[in-house]
């Protein structure tokens, strides 16, 4: 229920129903999540999934983040540094989940303990285009809110979410692209006995598609009478088209032909996504590989690092008299490892294991 008035909050705003006093808040108010107005609450980022943290108990408003961003630019506040700290934290943890499910990989097979570079497969300019389409269309979606222009923020909302749905599918063909050629570097599954038999005709049509493809046939038959050529080529593609369905299911795999070794084969090719850490096959399809890229999970955790290095080179930081330090993936990774260390000499210390450099 928190959730679902959480979600009608965000879309007509918290005092939808008009029965609540308006209350003049200021941004610096301690009830305002200064984190929000920094950019990113991690309570959106989430939600309904494993990581869901809940609606945020402190308030989000979009004209507060517009009066803090206009004293920002004036040098009266600066909330970044809060939420580049916290960015910091979810991304190393997220750091020593990657390494945690390559080791797990690494103990069953060490050709699995592979993380595929997402973040360079699938960067095109292509990719990068609709990335910077999505964050305009999100700009105006605020705009729109700001103004009360309901309807057209929904229409801003569905655009982002077909923009999101494109940038999944070419996502997905990338990685399917560096799948195959991964796969090919794999050990087949060999059969126990060669096949004879010849290649399988296509499956034909179940009787409800065929009953379908008979009735697009008929009215294309009967659009061609009454001299509706266009309309009848349309019903004719549509026709084809679920024939082509049929003839393009995969077949059946019997999977008594594979030895066991071939099943443990097929089952542990795994690869671990160097941006969210979730686990991918090589043999998923491009489907699968869609629903990944197009998931909150994923998206919360691009987003985040998106933030941080937005937040690295935002001239405030420069301003403030702090040097911008990129975090790549590598340097992270090198982070987490000292962390690790550091954490080992801690307890050695804790143990009286004997005096160290480390105070």
């Amino acid at each position: 229920m928190d959730a679902i008035r959480k979600q009608l909050d965000v879309l007509m705003g918290a005092n939808r129903n008009g029965d609540v006093r308006e209350v003049d808040r200021k941004y610096s108010d301690r009830d305002v999540c200064r984190l929000y107005l920094a950019g990113l609450c991690p309570h959106d980022l989430f939600q309904l999934t494993k990581m869901d943290l809940g609606p945020c108990p402190k308030v989000h408003s979009l004209q507060l983040r517009k009066d803090y961003e206009e004293a920002k630019a004036k040098g009266m506040h600066n909330f970044d540094r809060d939420l580049e700290d916290l960015i910091e934290r979810l991304i190393v943890e997220c750091e020593r989940k990657i390494q945690r499910a390559l080791k797990r990989l690494e103990s069953e097979d060490a050709k699995a303990a592979i993380a595929i570079s997402v973040s360079e497969v699938t960067q095109t300019p292509e990719v990068l285009e609709l990335s910077k389409q999505i964050k305009e269309k999100l700009k105006e979606v605020d705009a729109f809110d700001l103004e009360g222009k309901t309807d057209s923020k929904i229409r801003a909302q569905e655009a982002v979410e077909e923009l999101r749905a494109k940038r999944a599918d070419k996502q997905a063909m990338l990685l399917l692209d560096a799948f195959n050629i991964d796969r090919a570097s794999l050990p087949q599954p060999h059969q126990i006995h060669p096949p004879l038999a010849p290649v399988p005709a296509p499956n034909p049509p179940d009787p409800r598609t065929q009953e379908m493809i008979n009735e697009k046939l008929k009215k294309a038959e009967d659009l061609g009478e009454q001299g509706l050529i266009d309309e009848a080529q349309k019903a004719l593609e549509e026709a084809e088209a679920l024939k082509k369905l049929c003839a393009r299911q995969e077949p059946s795999v019997d999977s008594s032909k594979y030895t066991a070794a071939d099943v443990r084969i097929t089952d542990q090719k795994l690869r671990v996504c160097d941006i969210c850490g979730a686990f991918l096959s090589v043999y998923d399809s491009d489907r699968r590989l869609a629903d990944h890229f197009g998931g909150k999970l994923h998206l919360g955790y691009m987003q985040i690092r998106e933030k941080l290095t937005e937040l690295q080179v935002s001239p405030s930081s420069v301003n403030a008299g702090q040097v911008p330090v990129m975090f790549d993936h590598s340097s992270i990774k090198k982070f987490s490892y000292i962390w690790h260390h550091i954490m080992v000499i801690r307890r050695v210390q804790n143990s009286g294991g004997g005096n160290m450099w480390l105070s």
